[in-house]
């Protein structure tokens, strides 16, 4: 198949399905796939490239000076002169990724599917542009988000394509039609418009919103033409999903009331911990993969805002009404916010705040067009968007802290950003949102005076600064900055986990002596067995005895000659002590002093108990049993602390605290849990860096790494069923996307009471 008004395969040397060494009915497969396809990406191609131009000239309309104007013109022009050869050209590298399938060798192919490898040239050697590596790493971060964001399809297709091509199941690196092919295949197309680099970055982000955006759908669709054509039409897959636990029955539910809401409660705990995936990032390293937020379009974000305004007084409404002509062009926008700039950058109070820069905007405007002029109804609802966006967000920062006055700075710059791109309220991965969460959650209120980082408030100022200082003329600013910001948190990540694995090593190690005194105290219970030493006898081997045998296990191992010995010596001394005929051994009151002598004994000590361990009872009395007694008493057992009080038993755990131990018993390392810290219901972020199944030892640390306290997995699950506690997810884990959930929460809360009040008023 040959595109209309597209170039010649034969003379270019492109891959085409008519050349292509594929069985027929592979072919006409293919062929048919390819119109689905043509229909499909010339209708998105084309408004692809509609708003691509309207950008352009958006941007020379907003350039700060001639030459920068001319550039974007000259662009521009050159576009449109182009714009007709990209779509063919684009159809052309999808065939010749269709055409692949044959596995013939491709010669002078100018597709991204087919383009032959080129030998280095050690004369031509030189650095990689770095447009070059930004184009690229837009290329990779497009593919990799609607490669996520259609993973099911996408398995689909490539297990359809390896039917096709008679090989194993296509990855979606390798799949024709797959994200990875579909970008690479425009970057060549796109060489037509004879684009700069700026212009080129732009284009390809154009491309994401446009087409890739619905790339679920796309596949969905040659997942449909397939099964259609016959192509494993039963195919399908259901992923594994973790059943709900089964409620109690209605008799069991009317006898025992209070019996079934605890079951119930912890049915609910484990299920809502099974579907939710805890969060383990750093600050700033999102483990989220980018999606579409729960409050849909914009368009729908401005029905939300409308019921919102239905308390607003009538007369304003019908001012709105009655001058729609009076609407401001987005080029008289962008003016009339780089002529109120220096004013918001002096003044304080209402002006630094979005609202009053929504006045001060429309002030600027009404002088300029009359008392009629206002803003247009999509700009207004962004701007009232953003400001109660910035208001919940404002509200989780701390004042005092460097953060807060960052934000500030921010409001312009991201204001700018939202009008341009309304995709910042539905996308949680946008690159101006994802810099304000930054800023945000470096002064956040989750966290503790030890946990802000300086060598963290530098990079993120100097992030801040280049997104002001660049943002009225370089579209992609945020990128840029966050790009440079990535790197500097990635370097302070590295240094946490280099100081939490420190930690973790002091933990683990706790954990190996724990295990070991266990060992040793199984291993003399084990060997005493029915026997019955005396009391104070028995005193002895727990607690002397039981510290050298710790320390051998701790040194040598359970598979060791010297372990075996320590075995053959306790034997010794249990039949020492337990037997009524025993002989006194001198020789093994001289190996039981030097194993107590390893362990911190000093010389009396450690003679004294060798002695009653060997059965040489010619001092026994009462008064040094009773000395030696109240030694033991005072001292501090192998790997325990002076002081150390003895644990308290605890009340059973009710369902409720059982169902979140087991869930805190499977949660990742590096899981963050916020605590309540006080009646205001102010909470604290520490990372379970570590914990033990074995001690039940949970291990927590900061944002920096460092140690901030240990408690036992018990006690965390009793605070996390009480609400004292709870675990941070990757869904609520950025402040502004939970700052963002807040609001839809709100305007939402507001339509429905708007529409009840409407309801009200049409039946009266």
């Amino acid at each position: 198949m040959t595109v209309p008004g597209s170039p010649n395969p034969a003379s270019t040397g492109i891959r085409t399905l008519a050349g292509a060494r594929l069985p027929p009915r592979v072919r006409n497969i293919l062929e048919s796939l390819l119109r689905a396809a043509s229909d499909e990406f010339e209708r998105r191609l084309g408004d692809m490239l509609v708003e691509f131009e309207q950008q352009l000239f958006r941007l020379a309309d907003h350039a700060r000076n001639p030459a920068v104007e001319a550039g974007y013109m000259h662009t521009l022009r050159t576009m449109r002169l182009n714009r007709a050869d990209l779509i063919p050209r684009f159809m052309l590298g999808v065939e010749a990724g269709l055409a692949s399938l044959d596995r013939s060798p491709v010669p002078n192919a100018e597709s991204a599917a087919t383009k032959p490898a080129i030998a280095p040239d050690s004369t031509s050697l030189k650095l990689v542009d770095d447009t070059e590596m930004d184009v690229e790493l837009i290329l990779r971060d497009v593919a990799q988000r609607s490669a996520a964001r259609a993973s099911l399809p996408l398995h689909l297709l490539g297990q359809r394509f390896g039917v096709l091509g008679a090989m194993p199941a296509f990855d979606a690196e390798r799949l024709p039609l797959g994200p990875w092919s579909l970008c690479t295949i425009l970057q060549d197309a796109s060489s037509v418009l004879q684009l700069p680099p700026d212009a080129q970055q732009l284009l390809l982000r154009t491309f994401e919103r446009r087409v890739m955006a619905d790339y679920g759908q796309i596949a969905e669709l040659f997942n449909a033409e397939l099964s259609a054509s016959g192509v494993l039409p039963a195919l399908t897959y259901v992923p594994l999903r973790l059943r709900a636990t089964a409620l109690p029955s209605d008799d069991q539910a009317s006898a025992k009331p209070r019996a079934r809401r605890r079951n119930a409660a912890a049915a609910g705990a484990q299920t809502a911990g099974a579907r939710a995936r805890p969060h383990t990032a750093w600050l700033g390293l999102d483990a989220a993969e980018d999606s579409v937020d729960r409050g849909g379009s914009f368009a729908g974000l401005q029905e939300l805002l409308a019921g919102r305004r239905t308390t607003r007084a009538a007369a304003a409404t019908q001012r709105s009404r009655a001058a729609p002509d009076a609407s401001a062009a987005a080029a008289e926008l962008a003016t009339a916010l780089a002529q109120v700039r220096p004013a918001l950058g002096l003044a304080g109070g209402d002006g630094q705040t979005i609202d009053g820069i929504k006045r001060a905007v429309s002030q600027r405007l009404r002088e300029e067009r009359g008392p009629d002029a206002e803003l247009t109804k999509a700009d207004s609802d962004t701007f009232d968007l953003l400001g109660m966006l910035y208001e919940r967000v404002e509200r989780e920062v701390r004042i005092d802290t460097l953060a807060a006055g960052l934000l500030k700075r921010l409001q312009l710059p991201v204001l700018h950003a939202a009008l341009d791109d309304h995709e910042f309220f539905t996308r949680s991965q946008h690159p101006a949102r994802q810099l304000l969460n930054t800023v945000a959650e470096s002064g956040a209120r989750w966290l503790d005076d030890n946990d802000i980082d300086p060598a963290l408030l530098q990079p993120i100022q100097r992030a801040v600064d280049h997104v002001v200082k660049h943002a009225h003329e370089d579209p992609g600013v945020f990128e840029a900055s966050n790009r440079m910001l990535q790197q500097e948190l990635e370097l302070l990540a590295r240094r946490s986990d280099m100081a939490e694995r420190r930690h973790v090593e002091a933990a683990r190690g706790k954990e190996k002596l724990e295990i070991a005194k266990r060992l040793a105290a199984a291993t003399i219970t084990g060997m005493i067995g029915q026997r019955k030493p005396h009391k104070f006898v028995r005193a002895l081997i727990e607690q002397a005895w039981a510290d050298a045998l710790t320390l051998a296990l701790l040194r040598h191992g359970d598979d060791s000659d010297e372990w075996r010995q320590m075995l053959e010596t306790t034997r010794r001394i249990v039949t020492a002590c337990c037997d009524q005929g025993a002989v006194p051994d001198p020789e093994l009151a001289t190996q039981v002093e030097a194993a107590l002598s390893r362990v911190g004994y000093h010389g009396d000590e450690a003679a004294a108990i060798s002695r009653r361990l060997a059965s040489l009872r010619e001092d026994d009395d009462g008064a040094s049993r009773t000395e030696l007694a109240a030694a033991l008493k005072t001292r501090t057992r192998l790997g325990e602390r002076a002081g150390a009080q003895d644990k308290q038993k605890l009340a059973p755990r009710t369902p409720e605290e059982q169902a979140q131990y087991e869930r805190v018993s499977e949660l990742p390392f590096g899981t963050w849990i916020e605590f309540v810290s006080n009646q205001q219901g102010d909470v604290v972020r520490k990372r379970l860096s570590w914990y033990s199944k074995v001690t039940g030892h949970a291990l927590f640390v900061n944002l920096r790494g460092q140690r901030v306290g240990e408690q036992s997995l018990d006690s965390l699950a009793r605070m996390l069923a009480r609400g004292q506690a709870r675990v941070v997810t990757i869904e609520r884990a950025r402040l502004v996307d939970r700052a963002w959930q807040a609001t839809l929460g709100t305007l939402r809360g507001l339509a429905r009471r708007g529409g009840a009040a409407r309801t009200e008023q049409a039946r009266a």
